[in-house]
């Protein structure tokens, strides 16, 4: 009787950002929201399941440059000045808006959110790697490794030396952050070209990912598609990217992500506000996100409603019902051909929390 399997990784990266000659510097706002949006609620959501003993495996990268920037003080000293602003301005809103309950209950909402970050951050000692390293060594995360830098490696190939750097360089910051080789490698953007698979076997790697073409238009055409792997000559074994289950979700359009129930991403009020309001006393002229949101998609023509976070958490569960029956049902169609089919579902971790705010309640 054969099986079937749907593997669910998810691929946590940013481009180094870490400025200490400045005092402040926007781009390290990208980090801070992540590691509030969607690093710290995935280790929340994977401890919960472990607390409930709920079963369940993921697998997941964390980029060499992230490596760094979630290892660095600097970084970690200023996300704890970045979260102690954010909730005075939480706490600020909830007074603005004593008068205006929907308003006031939202405001509520992202201050008790904002608190259970710091304590979340606090209480494992601003040390996140370490938590993934714990969820890997108690059996429910597999983390993969991937390149230095984020290259593209195919185009990098005009330099087989840079090529060769970002595999092993990666492997190496792999070992360092986690103490172990990874079994592993996430290819950049999923993108391979031929002589890639000798360089990851070189660096003792047995397992990558890529795009459905990358098997598909391959030659030989491999006999059950991209539904198994397929090994290369030189050994390390080839998983692909399966569309139709990453369209469901990464679409804003077709996917569920663009459900008007869900928050609005673009629509914050460090655009809404006054500048003074949002930094008192700062003298800044740069607007940027604050991270507290209060509407929800509604619809594409400008106009947008209220965002509630319970009815936006009861739509998260019934896609996730309705994405978990649909890949049951495909991998029911695909054991009729014989074989024990794998459905390899990749994501950028920040679409889970940050960009689609529901993400993590929807995992």
């Amino acid at each position: 009787m054969s099986s079937g399997s749907l593997a669910l990784l998810l691929h946590a990266h940013l481009p180094f950002v870490r400025h200490p000659e400045h005092e402040e510097f926007l781009e390290e706002a990208w980090l801070f929201e992540a590691i509030t949006e969607t690093y710290l609620p995935l280790i929340a959501m994977m401890r919960r399941l472990v607390r409930e003993e709920v079963p369940f495996q993921l697998t997941m990268t964390v980029s060499p440059t992230l490596c760094a920037m979630l290892q660095d003080q600097l970084l970690r000293d200023r996300y704890l000045r970045y979260l102690d602003r954010s909730i005075d301005l939480a706490a600020r809103e909830m007074e603005r808006n004593r008068d205006d309950e929907p308003l006031r209950r939202l405001s509520e909402f992202y201050h008790a959110n904002l608190t259970d970050c710091r304590s979340q951050f606090l209480e494992c000692d601003g040390d996140l790697l370490g938590e993934f390293r714990k969820l890997r060594d108690e059996g429910c995360l597999e983390i993969m490794g991937t390149a230095a830098t984020h290259g593209l490696l195919p185009l990098l190939q005009l330099s087989p030396e840079a090529v060769r750097a970002q595999i092993l360089i990666g492997r190496d910051v792999y070992r360092a952050a986690f103490g172990a080789d990874p079994a592993g490698f996430w290819l950049p953007e999923c993108a391979f070209a031929p002589g890639l698979e000798t360089i990851m076997q070189e660096a003792n790697l047995r397992w990558f990912v890529l795009d459905a073409h990358g098997l598909m238009f391959g030659e030989p055409r491999p006999r059950r598609g991209i539904y198994a792997p397929c090994y290369s000559a030189a050994g390390p074994a080839a998983f692909a990217r399966d569309r139709d289950s990453s369209r469901q979700v990464w679409s804003a359009t077709e996917g569920y992500p663009g459900d008007p129930a869900y928050r609005e991403f673009y629509r914050d009020i460090g655009f809404d506000l006054p500048l003074e309001y949002l930094r008192p006393g700062s003298g800044s002229t740069a607007r940027s996100f604050s991270g507290l949101k209060y509407h929800r998609i509604t619809s594409r023509d400008g106009e947008k409603e209220l965002y509630d976070p319970a009815n936006a958490a009861i739509v998260a569960e019934a896609h996730a019902s309705h994405f978990f029956e649909t890949r049951r049902q495909q991998i029911n169609e695909l054991r009729a051909l014989d074989f024990d089919p794998i459905v390899v579902v990749p994501f950028d971790a920040e679409l889970f929390g940050h960009w689609w705010f529901e993400g993590p309640r929807f995992l």
